[in-house]
């Protein structure tokens, strides 16, 4: 399907995330230690996919993209092996003391104006290590489209009459809601069966080189991209040591209600 005599074109924004099954601890310094292996955010693989179902259906272009530093390229190779047509990273020196979701957003959203023709951005429905959305919402926020979050289905697109309906998860049910676009959404493990990259796949995202957009690159000034928020340190929580007291009574029903008077007493009831 073309639309003004061109591809259509659907951004995924995608991260390395730590290992679910990695143990996980804090440094003396009060850095984290995630462990040696970073994987693709699980829910992000959702949301490629579904590009790369959207490009099989239409004539749709798939970028990927993410924010962050080199470690975060594994995460863009995944998208070009299971399809993606381009991939760019976004990283400028003065988020190197970290970044916040606005910052997130603010640079997202400038790359997303650089490419210029977005119909439909995608993100997985939220951040494995840090459990939060709020990026998906501000980069929506910055660039002035409707946020359509957890969506379990995309039920019909038409790139032509620039709609998009969609089924999606609220707390009360699923929702039918539609859209203009462009649009950002966020989607649901509901939404598809992940795609996994051939072999082939996977030796030609080794060889792409990914251009790097800086805040120049991105017509920003860099205090933009410098945090608002600063973390300063992680700390383990303080360790529980676990007591046990033996409930003495003559019969069972002395006992419960002993039982009953100490989790009163120790304000669990």
């Amino acid at each position: 399907m073309f639309e003004g005599g061109r591809h259509l074109h659907v951004v995924v924004l995608t991260k390395n995330t730590p290992d679910t099954e990695a143990a996980v601890s804090v440094k003396p310094d009060g850095s984290i230690n995630y462990g040696d292996k970073l994987v693709i955010n699980p829910w992000d693989e959702y949301a490629i996919t579904e590009a790369i179902l959207l490009k099989g259906a239409h004539n749709v272009k798939v970028t990927v993209m993410t924010v962050g530093q080199e470690e975060h390229n594994e995460a863009l190779k995944h998208g070009l092996a299971i399809g993606a047509d381009q991939a760019f990273r976004i990283w400028d020196q003065a988020m190197a003391g970290g970044y916040d979701s606005l910052v997130y957003a603010r640079a997202a959203a400038a790359a997303i104006k650089k490419l210029g023709d977005v119909d439909l951005v995608i993100f997985g429905k939220e951040l494995a290590d840090l459990a939060a959305d709020q990026h998906i919402f501000q980069t929506a926020r910055k660039l002035g489209w409707s946020a359509l979050g957890f969506v379990a289905k995309i039920e019909a697109v038409d790139f032509n009459a620039k709609t998009i309906r969609v089924r999606r998860m609220t707390d009360h049910g699923m929702q039918i809601t539609a859209s203009r676009l462009p649009a950002v959404i966020s989607v649901l493990k509901d939404i598809n069966e992940p795609k996994y990259p051939t072999f082939i796949g996977i030796r030609k995202a080794a060889k792409a080189e990914i251009p790097v957009w800086d805040a120049a690159e991105l017509s920003l000034d860099a205090a933009a991209l410098a945090p608002n928020t600063k973390l300063v340190r992680y700390q383990e929580l303080p360790k529980r040591e676990g007591v046990v007291e033996m409930i003495d009574g003559a019969t069972a029903q002395e006992k419960a209600a002993k039982l009953v008077d100490r989790l009163i007493e120790e304000k669990i009831l």
